[in-house]
């Protein structure tokens, strides 16, 4: 049977927002096999929570690939062994709703939860907390990168396994109250459809908004600046291709600025006026601009900004 840790780091409040996975494999008593992959989740809006906790942002994830792609090389060995997770069932959930949400199927899985495990075997007034339950073991790792949590999930197991002297990281259900939990399979789900050009109101969006002009500007962001200051950026089409417009001292001197790359780049941290939605529109409209439109030369094509 195989024995895997798993984490996902996730983009937002959603469980079907994975952007990130990483994966360890436990033969016996040591880690043979890591694994992490970035993955582009259904829609990029990453919250400003979890962008703080994992350090990724829509620019890493634009060009991964999306969630069965990347998960396609290890749902066999998920399905057919046994699954670890630090705080179990956020990773369960966001492995069955991310099936869910593209219309997979959703099969059984078992797993055990190592949280669980460690508060019986490595209990401690100050929590049992993966990068608490580490320090205390020793075990050095890069805390909320989805590869490095899965190696010390599988370190914890093994480590519980050896203070009890189980049998192997399965025998833990056999010399602890605990057992293995088994997920039945889901149904299938309709696959999750991302608003754009081949919907109804994909096209009246987009319509509205190539429609737009100087004098009717509806995509304006505002933005924090490292000073606290708000600035706004708003976007304008012009003959020569979109512009990009901030009031920042760089944007009125017509010079690309932060603010204009953290709009480009999905990058909603500082976006205070909270328009997620108007972010990936404009993302959309960029990839749509016509070909003839002039390209811009720092790091976005057919976008003009100042």
């Amino acid at each position: 049977m195989t024995i895997l840790a798993i984490d996902f780091e996730t983009a937002n409040e959603r469980r079907d927002s994975a952007c990130a996975v990483g994966l360890a494999w436990i033969e016996g008593d040591r880690i043979v096999r890591r694994a992490s992959r970035l993955i582009r989740p259904p829609e990029l809006r990453f919250a400003p929570g979890n962008i703080r906790v994992h350090g990724i942002v829509p620019a890493d994830v634009r060009s991964e690939p999306d969630f069965p792609s990347v998960m396609a090389e290890f749902l066999p060995d998920l399905t057919g062994g046994l699954i670890l997770a630090h705080n179990a069932p956020f990773d369960m959930g966001v492995l069955r709703a991310s099936l869910s949400a593209y219309g997979l199927p959703v099969p059984a899985f078992s797993y055990l939860c190592t949280l669980q495990i460690a508060r019986q075997v490595f209990p401690d007034p100050a929590g049992c907390g993966l990068g608490k339950v580490a320090a205390r073991l020793g075990i050095r790792f890069e805390h909320h990168d989805a590869g490095e949590d899965a190696f010390a999930c599988a370190e914890i197991a093994l480590a519980a396994m050896r203070q009890t002297g189980a049998e192997g990281v399965a025998g833990l259900t056999r010399v602890l109250p605990l057992q293995v939990t088994t997920l039945a399979p889901g149904p299938d789900l309709p696959r999750y459809r991302q608003p754009g050009r081949d919907s109804v109101a994909g096209r009246a969006l987009f319509s509205a908004r190539r429609a737009s002009g100087p004098e009717d500007d509806r995509l304006r962001f505002a933005i924090r600046g490292s000073t606290g200051n708000r600035y706004e950026v708003s976007l304008e089409e012009r003959p020569s291709g979109l512009y990009l417009r901030c009031s920042c001292q760089a944007g009125r001197n017509r010079r690309r600025c932060r603010h204009v790359d953290a709009v480009v780049d999905g990058d909603v941290t500082d976006l205070i006026s909270r328009n997620f939605a108007d972010v990936e529109c404009l993302r959309r409209l960029i990839e749509a601009a016509p070909a003839g439109h002039r390209v811009e030369p720092v790091r976005v094509r057919r976008v003009q900004a100042a």
